[in-house]
């Protein structure tokens, strides 16, 4: 299932990586992520690891994810390898007048007990639904409103 989403937020890109870059923080905007704990000493940069609690409706699951992309201001990806698989990316294009549009896409894979490809159809607007809300609580905090 590929799903991809964006907000345009009225701050220069440098702003908006200033709240996304600390990855501890990502909760304050994500509504459905309710923990995220590192894997080891890295925090930031290629080759982070960490566990994120997630949860939608009735369903938690655990997932590990791992950066795989680390650009400062422009771009940031994750590859998940919990029960759901699949690799996301955040992306930062600056448009005229100060604003970033902000991007979040990915593409995920459920497992054959979650449904497999007719779960993942299922599960796509209600996961789009909440990424939106996301990204308007993401542009309200990097806004300061």
């Amino acid at each position: 299932m590929n799903i991809r989403v964006g907000v345009t937020i009225s701050a220069p890109p440098q702003a908006v990586w200033n709240v996304i870059e600390p990855i501890e923080h990502h909760v304050e905007w994500m509504h459905d992520a309710r923990a995220i704990s590192f894997v080891g000493a890295t925090t930031r940069g290629v080759g982070t690891t960490f566990d994120c609690l997630t949860q939608v409706g009735p369903f938690r699951l655990n997932d590990r994810m791992t950066v795989t992309e680390w650009q400062p201001g422009r771009s940031m990806g994750i590859e998940h390898r919990g029960l759901v698989t699949g690799r996301g990316r955040f992306t930062l294009d600056a448009e005229s007048g100060d604003r970033t549009r902000f991007t979040w896409s990915e593409q995920l894979n459920f497992p054959w007990w979650l449904g497999g490809p007719v779960g993942a159809a299922a599960a796509r607007p209600v996961l789009e639904r909440i990424w939106r809300r996301n990204l308007r609580t993401l542009a309200a905090l990097v806004e300061g409103t």
